[in-house]
């Protein structure tokens, strides 16, 4: 028996730009439209998030903005092929790319957890190291500057003894 389960539907991540030529109001209808697609030929869809309206690292038809939208679904791995096609095919979408994502079990989200965890504590740990090597920096100055005498003081003090008539 294999490690993974091949009987389960494969899991799809779909990030898509919509020109900004539509207003963010105008987004929602098209955002719509593309999940609908996804629904209509078979699949669901288990994730929908609205980045918002970024700049393009170059320009596309002539757009240097575009509305970022991320779209998780299910779906049969033979048929994707449609949904690829009909994206192409809307002028509101500028770009779009569907790749395969693993599905992530309780194991993984757990080992996940554990390292996210691993990584704080190590980042506390240095920030604590840090505060105190600034702290011994500190009282290193201040130790100096307690030890250093004014020369004005010194030749006050010079001064006193001098003037003074029993200096044997």
């Amino acid at each position: 028996m294999s490690k993974t389960n091949t009987s389960r539907i494969p899991h799809y991540e779909l990030l898509y730009i919509v020109s900004n030529k539509f207003t963010e109001d105008e987004v929602k209808p098209i955002m719509k439209k593309v999940t609908d697609i996804i629904n209509n030929r078979g699949g669901k869809t288990t994730l929908i998030e609205e980045w918002g309206k970024k700049r393009l690292a170059y320009p596309v038809k002539n757009f240097s903005h575009a509305y970022y939208v991320l779209a998780e679904f299910d779906f049969e791995g033979e048929k994707v092929e449609s949904i690829d096609r009909d994206l192409r095919m809307m002028s509101e979408i500028l770009r779009h790319q569907i790749v395969s994502k693993r599905v992530k079990t309780a194991e993984d989200i757990k080992k996940e957890k554990e390292i996210s965890q691993k990584i704080a504590a190590r980042k506390e740990k240095e920030a604590e190291k840090e505060v105190k090597e600034t702290e011994k920096k500190e009282e290193k100055e201040e130790e100096k500057k307690k030890g250093k005498v004014d020369m004005g003081e010194l030749d006050e003090k010079l001064d006193k003894i001098l003037e003074t008539d029993d200096l044997l």
